[in-house]
């Protein structure tokens, strides 16, 4: 699916679906896919054994947690420097957050298998199948039924991590679903953690320290529907904004986007269009 009909078929699944119009594009094993389970005691038994840990050894500093709402729809808006920003968002929180993993990890057999499986787990982390097309629109729509239950869910609106160590410009999927599900965001800066654990490091260094900070919630229904691309766009800018406060990157000023690998892919990443 092409990332123009991606933009206009989501908005247009969620209408339908809120309708309680069937919709005959979807797969039935899509339609029906269970809400995630809420944690359960190897969540909590993983967070009492692994937070103290993580303290001792790495000395995180984390600010803001007051500005954690304990209750209700949040979205944890942050930027992404490195594979652990999706352990130590959640692992210092106050309520659970949950993120998307890759199904592999809770896919594995013996007890490597056992291991990841338990470990993501208690880290709070929900399997999803990555890849585009039909798979972003279920990982979509897996995060909506998280939100929709009233809890919290962790995204980084830049898409992937940034190798330059940039904030780059900010896609509109967190907008939309922030403002389709009412739902509060908390931003959050990261510093330190590229350094700490580099792309292709197997285990992160002691130093430099790694600091976390929570800013305060934002409201963003003010700003118009989620149907508004001039919305998602404000809201987006909006939360972006709050991010490079917390985390005091040097701009990028556009997408974090993989090399075009063709022309007409260099051709659509040069004309304006919405990066979800």
């Amino acid at each position: 699916m092409r990332e123009e009909e991606w933009n206009r078929e989501y908005p247009r699944r969620v209408a339908e679906e809120q309708a309680g119009a069937p919709d005959a594009h979807r797969p039935p094993a899509a339609q029906t896919q269970a809400e995630p389970a809420p944690v359960g005691f190897t969540y909590y038994v993983g967070r009492g054994i692994l937070v103290p840990l993580a303290r001792l050894i790495y000395r995180p500093r984390i600010e803001g947690r007051g500005n954690i709402p304990r209750t209700g729809k949040v979205i944890f808006a942050s930027n992404h420097l490195s594979f652990i920003d999706s352990l130590v968002i959640p692992m210092f929180s106050p309520r659970p957050v949950y993120f998307l993993a890759k199904s592999s990890y809770f896919d594995g057999t013996g007890v490597k298998g056992w291991l990841s499986r338990h470990f993501f787990t208690a880290i709070g982390a929900t399997p999803v199948e990555r890849g585009a097309g039909q798979a972003a629109l279920d990982a979509l729509d897996q995060q909506r039924r998280i939100l929709h239950s009233g809890r919290a869910i962790a995204l980084y609106p830049e898409g992937t991590r940034s190798l330059d160590g940039r904030l780059y410009k900010g896609r509109t999927g967190v907008a939309f679903l922030a403002l389709e599900e009412s739902a509060q965001v908390v931003p959050v800066g990261i510093i330190g953690t590229n350094e700490a654990m580099p792309v292709g490091a197997k285990y992160p260094k002691r130093h430099p320290r790694v600091i976390v900070r929570y800013g305060e919630p934002i409201d963003l229904s003010h700003l118009g529907a989620a149907n508004s691309g001039r919305a998602r766009r404000l809201a987006t800018d909006e939360i972006m904004a709050a991010i490079h406060a917390l985390s005091g990157q040097e701009l990028a000023g556009t997408y974090n986007e993989s090399p075009a690998s063709n022309p007409v892919e260099r051709l659509k990443q040069v004309l304006p269009h919405e990066r979800r």
